[in-house]
């Protein structure tokens, strides 16, 4: 049970094996962390340092479930995992009792509480098919209008001027041949893009479009999980046994 008097923990895993990002996710979550909620950002000691593909994925998954347990028993009330792909997410949730979200279903469900239909704005055409996999996963066909690429990798994304030119007119293509009405920016290294892209697009549009932030979106969810008191389903997550864990300190 959270102890409402004191600060609430949330850790960021950033799931690579670099702390290069580590400050510009605090920039991106800044903004909408209440006052009582502490953050800190925790790395991998393993792994590739970008996830821009399955392999990379699949490599950094299982640090991610080490560090996921490290943090709740040094005392974490849940977990954001800075990855729109949900490195390790689901395997985390086998081993820990706090909230542990990744990066499509809450940016997801957080556009389809502003409209009906969504798009995803992605890096590279190599995370096409398995972001497109996250939409049948989470039964939102019917929502979805589709995900393109801007052709920017992740060591680029901090040339926020760069990201929202390349965007502009892939995002105007999903939303007037494919019909989204909000984009989702498919990676969380898209930091300081999104407020910039929608008002660049309101402009053209002359009308407001939404565009969601994944770090702001998972860090707010994960936050309202926590004051609810709620954890992963057993009915869905069955509890591993310890020895699952057992592997090379994946946390620094």
């Amino acid at each position: 049970m959270v102890d409402t008097t004191r600060q609430l923990r949330i850790a960021i895993i950033a799931p690579v094996n670099t702390s290069q990002y580590n400050d510009r996710l605090l920039e991106a979550v800044r903004p909408v962390l209440p006052p009582d909620v502490d953050v800190s950002v925790h790395n991998l000691h393993q792994g590739h340092d970008c996830i821009q593909n399955r392999t990379d994925w699949l490599h950094n998954g299982f640090p991610v479930v080490q560090l996921a347990r490290q943090l709740q028993d040094a005392g974490a009330d849940g977990i954001w995992l800075s990855d729109f792909d949900m490195c390790g997410v689901e395997a985390a949730r086998e081993v820990i009792d706090i909230p542990i979200i990744g990066g499509f279903p809450s940016s997801a469900f957080t556009a389809l509480s502003l409209c009906q239909r969504f798009g995803i704005l992605t890096i590279l055409p190599s995370t096409l098919a398995m972001q497109q996999g996250h939409v049948l996963t989470y039964g939102q066909q019917d929502n979805f209008a589709g995900i393109a690429p801007i052709n920017c990798p992740v060591d680029e994304l901090d040339n926020v001027d760069k990201v929202v030119a390349a965007a502009m007119p892939v995002a105007l293509e999903l939303i007037r041949q494919r019909g989204a009405q909000a984009l989702l920016l498919g990676c969380t290294g898209f930091v300081g893009v999104a407020d910039v892209l929608s008002q660049r697009l309101s402009e053209v549009l002359q009308t407001y479009v939404p565009v969601i932030d994944p770090n702001q979106a998972g860090i707010s969810s994960v936050i309202g999980l926590v004051r609810m008191r709620l954890r992963p389903s057993r009915l869905c997550y069955s509890a591993a046994p310890a020895s699952s864990l057992t592997g090379p300190s994946a946390w620094r």
